[in-house]
């Protein structure tokens, strides 16, 4: 029970790698306060978890939106009277298309889902993390953005995620004093709605890993879960690469 008693914030979490994490992180002792903005899948979430004698509340909204950033952590602190830490896992792909071709709204879409709101969630988290002694937080980035990982027709994506890892390693210098850990992790290939559906798709993707297969969402949570608790008491301003050997596939 590595998370017993502490809150924990898991945007992103309706489907995939967030959800997976919530069931993790409740399994663990955690109590959650999850986000999405998909209410029904995130009622159905907390349904399940607190069936299984988890602690889970949930609101409904968009990463994107300040005001949303801030009502999490307030429920949070409402709720159970603190917060721990935070998964900020809440990410789109956007379309894909060479950044000559690409829609400056698609453009603007992607950054504010995958890098203004990581802004918006550490504001405010940040504070009240600090308010209770210190924490965890975690941000999902990606290969892609990362060493080795440029692919075409991802700028936008590419862009988002190596921001998270700069913002991620500004906010651990920030506030490792304050007792506040920061981290991103780079998953490669995972089965989760992003992926299309389409046999060949998901053969290739998976073939560019050295183990020759994409992840679960159950695996990529194991990761998340080593961030965010004590486990990783000495890790802070890192990128933690979990890609099935991906990166050492790529630079082959």
């Amino acid at each position: 029970m590595q998370l017993t008693n502490k809150t924990i914030i898991i945007t992103g979490a309706s489907s995939g790698i967030g959800a997976a994490a919530a069931k993790l992180f409740a399994a663990q002792g955690a109590n959650v306060v999850l986000a999405a903005r998909r209410e029904a899948r995130l009622n159905d979430l907390v349904s399940e978890i607190q069936r299984e004698s988890g602690s889970a509340i949930s609101l409904c909204g968009d990463v994107r939106d300040e005001v949303y950033a801030a009502s999490l952590v307030a429920l949070a602190l409402n709720e159970f009277g603190q917060l721990d830490g935070a998964f900020n896992n809440a990410g789109i792909l956007g379309d894909m298309g060479s950044v000559a071709e690409m829609d400056v709204k698609s453009w603007d879409d992607v950054i504010a889902t995958n890098l203004s709101s990581a802004f918006y969630a550490a504001k405010h988290q940040v504070p009240a993390i600090i308010a209770q002694g210190g924490g965890s937080m975690v941000f999902t980035s990606s290969f892609v953005g990362h060493a080795n990982g440029g692919m075409p027709g991802m700028g936008a994506y590419a862009a988002s995620k190596a921001g998270l890892i700069g913002l991620a390693q500004s906010l651990a210098s920030e506030h490792g004093p304050d007792g506040v850990r920061v981290n991103t992790f780079l998953p490669g290939g995972t089965q989760t709605d992003m992926v299309p559906d389409d046999a060949d798709t998901q053969a290739f993707i998976a073939g560019l890993h050295s183990l020759k297969r994409m992840a679960t969402p159950a695996e990529i949570a194991q990761a998340a879960l080593f961030l965010i608790s004590d486990q990783s008491s000495f890790v802070s301003g890192s990128s933690m690469i979990v890609d099935g050997g991906l990166s050492t596939w790529l630079a082959s």
